[in-house]
């Protein structure tokens, strides 16, 4: 007997509760941007500017000692934290890990270079035998430019996104769609801001996966919608994206839920490093997979579509949307 993630024959009334599902996207979308404008993100190196030392010592760390080390050099901003891996013992990483992050005083090289042989011989000193596992240095300057490549990226994804909708469907799967992929990157950074994880260079290049999977999960369902809009040209419109969404349903449930399974052994077993990242794509799974269905679909039924497709085209991409869950 298979496990199955949902029933073979599904006739679930999605756009029953679709005014409380817009009302809430959109409530959480002002949540974000709110969360954002006051409390902002945790932008680490490759936004600020500055250092990070990675070191580990024998014994367990004592973030106090560390921090009273630092603060006598005159060092100006900087922050300690201990790196926290349980799973260690199966990894075989180093448990006793301490991240340094010191804030750029000064966008010469040559006074980060100064700092960085500062610290490690002020920790080198107070502890004996301590291990330095990875110097990263990212000026000012450079920081800047990052953060203005990392937002145009983002853009240039969404307006790709844009275009290539609107040209294999129509302008309203086109907006659908991208309004699908602005409630995913916003509802990110909110809860970014809002639990105040790093937000690295390796978060940018999450979400512009999150935008790929939502997109990948929003167009598997507007094939279908135009394939039954063929089929049933009669049939009303809200049937006939009910008809496709349940259709689609346990393609859209196995990809979510074995997506999330490697997700959350990468976000248990992964260590410290890609932690941000895996959280970001656990999140963007989740919300990705919410605003195909109840996002996309519902700004799609407002917007209202043609319903005479003249030109048959060949079957594309979904001929597994229907698989077994």
């Amino acid at each position: 007997m298979r496990l199955k993630l949902v029933p073979e024959q599904t006739n679930f009334d999605f756009f029953r509760h679709s005014r409380l599902t817009l009302g809430l996207s959109g409530l959480l979308i002002v949540v974000s941007l709110v969360l954002f404008a006051v409390q902002g993100l945790n932008f680490g190196i490759d936004f600020r500017g500055g250092t990070m030392i990675t070191a580990a010592t024998e014994t367990e760390p004592d973030v106090g000692d560390y921090r009273r080390t630092l603060g006598a050099l005159d060092l100006g901003d900087f922050t300690v934290s201990r790196i926290y891996d349980p799973a260690a013992e199966i990894t075989g990483s180093v448990p006793n890990q301490v991240a340094i992050r010191i804030e750029q005083t000064d966008d010469d090289p040559a006074i980060q270079a100064d700092v960085i042989v500062q610290v490690k011989a002020a920790l080198s000193e107070t502890f004996p035998g301590i291990r330095f596992l990875q110097t990263d240095s990212v000026g000012a300057k450079v920081s800047g430019e990052l953060v203005q490549k990392g937002v145009l990226a983002i853009v240039l994804a969404v307006a790709a996104v844009l275009f290539y909708i609107w040209l294999r469907f129509e302008w309203q799967f086109s907006v659908g769609a991208v309004a699908a992929l602005v409630h995913d990157v916003i509802l990110t950074i909110g809860v970014f801001s809002l639990v105040q994880l790093e937000f690295n260079l390796a978060i940018i290049a999450a979400i512009l996966t999150i935008v790929g999977y939502s997109l990948n999960d929003t167009v598997v369902v507007f094939d279908r919608v135009r394939e039954n809009l063929r089929r049933y040209k009669q049939t009303p419109l809200r049937d006939v994206l009910n008809m496709s969404i349940n259709e689609t349903l346990s393609r859209t449930m196995m990809t979510s839920v074995t997506t999330l399974l490697a997700l959350g052994a990468l976000y248990v077993l992964g260590g410290e490093v890609i932690r941000g990242f895996t959280f970001a794509m656990i999140w963007g799974v989740i919300v990705g997979t919410y605003s195909s269905v109840f996002v996309a679909s519902a700004i799609l039924l407002r917007l209202d579509v043609k319903r005479d497709w003249d030109k048959e085209e060949p079957k594309s991409g979904t001929s597994f949307a229907d698989v077994d869950a």
